[in-house]
């Protein structure tokens, strides 16, 4: 024997539409805060992902220059105090 109370019928239907208004509402406030940080975000001016890795290889390519330069540097000072020996004892 089967009943069917309305009564329940129609508090599973409330509940039903009931956590589906609360689904919506969580997915609006999601996309409410996620606009809301994006907006942060952007307006903080933060360097992007790409922006970074610019960077980086820059960095890394005047790194490079400036250990070649101290080195050409060092080898000229190397040179020039060998030149300044070198004049000193002809001259003694």
């Amino acid at each position: 024997m089967q009943t069917s109370n309305r009564l329940f019928d129609d508090f599973a239907r409330l509940m039903t539409d009931a956590a589906g208004a609360a689904q919506g509402v969580r997915r609006e406030a999601e996309t409410l805060f996620k606009a809301q940080v994006e907006r942060l975000i952007r307006d903080m001016d933060i360097a992007s992902r790409e922006e970074v890795d610019v960077l980086r290889d820059l960095v890394g390519t005047l790194r490079t220059q400036n250990e070649a330069l101290a080195a050409r540097v060092t080898a000229l000072e190397a040179k020039l105090g060998q030149d300044s020996t070198a004049g000193m004892s002809e001259s003694v």
